[in-house]
């Protein structure tokens, strides 16, 4: 269980930097800081997928509490307003913060009195449950509750509109139908009294937005009130949903989410925290997929991604119980397959899919070896060895964005002027920063590690593996002009436009974290010590050693100035997977990989609470950053842990 006391929560500064986040399955969210303050565009109470797990939209913003007990009436709630003013100051009564399973609470003292609020999203739709409970008075507590309402795009702010918004008061509440398209939702409770509203709160502002340097103001309309009073042992629950008729019962929505919790633990129990972080990526894919499960990359922005989702698919899903999750993701990618291509984004407008990654495609292989390895499924199998076949094939005839075997060593090359097409994908103004064209070394230990893997799909099936044997061998023999003996590590990339880059990076990890690997037993350990010596942080790994003269240890400001430091220093806690696999294939102790990965394991209370971060700052103290909640980040840790505590089913 997350929890922080009130020396933390009644701090603004700390508060307001620990976020929390609760989802639905089908891509939408609802997500705050534990001030209660919103901080980001993608705070609020309802963010529901349209289109899952796409097209999420903000619909309320939050509900601001005024508790009348005794003689003291005092408002829960908080807002920074445009002048820097933060009022109401609600966190000032909050006593505890913490996470029950993946429900988010928060107990407010108020002189006797306890009054707990629970939050959690209902599995499967649109809705959220915000639950108020007396735990303790002496007194009866009366709770007027101000509906705030923010219809918008999540990745948009709103302003105030002379567009009407309809708001129709209903059985238990309001029905609330926005202008331009945005989906019309319900707020409703079945033990509270209700009147409409119509009042503009205006100059709201989101400071982390600002400190993106991305716009952070806007406005939110009022839209109805609510009131009831309380005694020991009373709740109430609102009940804020896209379905009119969604049930009102508040106990019952409560324990149908936590017995979710419970059989998703059950079964996988080491790591109970994150196996529920690990839940909320998995979302529906919506009826227009050829199978029903996807990854949502991270919250609150990021939507389904080719090469995230590869990544994640072992730690997220198979450590986790989840094979057949696994098995319907891999089929639905591997219906996109074209030209030997993954996917890479999955547009939020619907969009086609954007075919821009060398290493998806190969991520993909890798993904279903290790499904295999822990189902057994030789349906599958048969069922995907075409497209296995068709990735060989069109890598080595040759593909898009150059990417094709060089008959020279072996070796896959790829890259075209103003395209990034590895996982070091950051642009400034439309230029890429690490663009890696040439032959990247994570990308080749993926090409032969694919190959070997083709191999034994192939005589497993009782076809014919000479092909993928032979181009394996040639890839084998050519990955040795990957070692640089003057720095004891190899090459990030060998053939660039300006030669071999010795950069290093932690990119080589994969080179000795896959099961087949061309290096040498020496030289892997090798990369081991060098990453450990200086890329290995207690936060992940950083993208490029300290030293270096392009090395930047501070991430953050305007897009322009995160994207060049994105992959030129700073953290990225998901490394610590390939680190730690390749530690173990270097011959290190279970138990001493399992002490570099266990602070990462820790840094659930830090930022993004009860889960891992996108990234991180490369200098110290390390600070969390980007995304609160990253994919292929929870499922490293996941993965990892499972092999140094030799549980992994695969």
């Amino acid at each position: 269980m997350t929890g922080l006391g009130r020396e933390a929560c009644g701090d603004l500064a700390v508060a307001e930097r620990r976020e929390w986040l609760v989802t639905n399955g089908l891509g939408g969210y609802a997500s705050g800081t534990v001030a209660g303050v919103p901080t980001r565009r993608y705070h609020g109470l309802l963010v529901a997928a349209a289109r899952p797990p796409a097209e999420r939209r903000m619909l309320v913003s939050a509900l601001a509490e005024i508790a009348s007990y005794g003689t003291q009436t005092l408002e829960l709630g908080a807002t920074r307003w445009r002048d820097g003013t933060v009022a109401p100051q609600g966190f000032r009564f909050l006593e505890r913060f913490r996470l029950d399973g993946s429900v988010a609470v928060w107990t407010f003292a108020l002189g006797d009195a306890l009054l707990e609020k629970r939050v959690w999203m209902e599995y499967g739709e649109n809705a959220t449950y915000v639950r108020y409970a007396l735990v303790r008075g002496l007194l009866p507590l009366t709770l007027a509750v101000k509906a705030l309402i923010d219809c918008r795009d999540h990745h948009a702010l709103w302003h105030r509109t002379d567009r009407p918004v309809a708001i129709n008061v209903v059985d238990g509440g309001v029905r609330v139908t926005p202008p331009d398209g945005i989906p019309a939702f319900s707020i409703r409770s079945a033990a509270a009294s209700v009147q409409t509203a119509y009042e503009w709160y205006l100059g709201a502002e989101y400071a982390r937005e600002r400190e993106r340097g991305l716009d952070d103001v806007g406005d939110v309309l009022h839209a109805a009130d609510f009131a009831t009073t309380l005694r020991t042992g009373d709740a109430v629950t609102f009940v804020l949903s896209t379905d009119a008729g969604a049930p009102l019962d508040g106990d019952a929505a409560l324990l149908r989410r936590a017995t979710r919790d419970a059989e998703l633990v059950r079964a996988a129990p080491s790591l109970p925290a994150l196996v529920l972080a690990a839940d909320q990526f998995v979302v529906s894919a919506g009826a227009q997929s050829p199978a029903s499960a996807a990854i949502v990359a991270g919250y609150p922005w990021f939507g389904v991604w080719g090469r995230d989702s590869m990544i994640a698919l072992p730690g997220l899903l198979l450590q986790t119980g989840r094979a057949g999750v696994a098995r319907d993701v891999l089929r639905r990618f591997g219906a996109f397959v074209d030209g030997g291509m993954l996917p890479n984004d999955f547009p939020d407008d619907g969009s086609p899919p954007e075919y821009n990654t060398v290493d998806g495609a190969l991520l993909f292989v890798h993904a279903l070896d290790r499904y295999l390895r822990a189902t057994n499924d030789r349906t599958l199998l048969a069922e995907l060895f075409a497209k296995v076949d068709e990735i060989v094939t069109a890598y080595h005839d040759g593909t898009r964005y150059g990417i094709g075997v060089d008959p020279a060593d072996g070796l896959l090359r790829c890259g075209e002027a103003g395209v990034a097409l590895t996982w070091m994908d950051a642009r400034v103004d439309g230029v890429p920063v690490t663009p890696r064209a040439g032959k990247p070394v994570e990308v080749n230990a993926l090409w032969y590690h694919a190959l070997m893997l083709a191999a034994r799909f192939a005589r497993e099936l009782g076809m014919d593996a000479r092909p993928y044997d032979d181009l394996a061998a040639r890839c084998r023999a050519g990955f040795a002009r990957f070692w640089n003996p003057a720095a004891s590590y190899c090459f990030d990339v060998l053939d660039a436009p300006d030669g071999n880059d010795a950069s290093l990076r932690p990119n080589q990890l994969f080179a000795v974290a896959l099961e087949h690997r061309a290096l040498t037993a020496g030289q892997q350990r090798a990369v081991v010590d060098a990453c450990a010596l200086q890329l290995l942080t207690p936060a992940g790994l950083r993208t490029l050693a300290p030293g270096d003269p392009s090395y930047r240890g501070s991430y953050g400001g305007p897009q322009r100035e995160r994207d060049a430091a994105y992959h030129q220093g700073t953290v990225w806690p998901w490394l610590i997977g390939p680190f730690v696999a390749a530690a173990v294939n270097a011959g290190f102790e279970r138990s001493v990989a399992l002490g570099y990965l266990e602070p990462v394991a820790r840094s659930t209370s830090a930022f993004g609470l009860g889960t891992v971060a996108e990234l991180a700052q490369g200098d110290a103290p390390f600070a969390a950053d980007g995304c609160i909640a990253q994919a292929w980040s929870v499922a490293s840790v996941l993965d990892a842990w499972a092999l140094c505590n030799e549980t992994s089913v695969t």
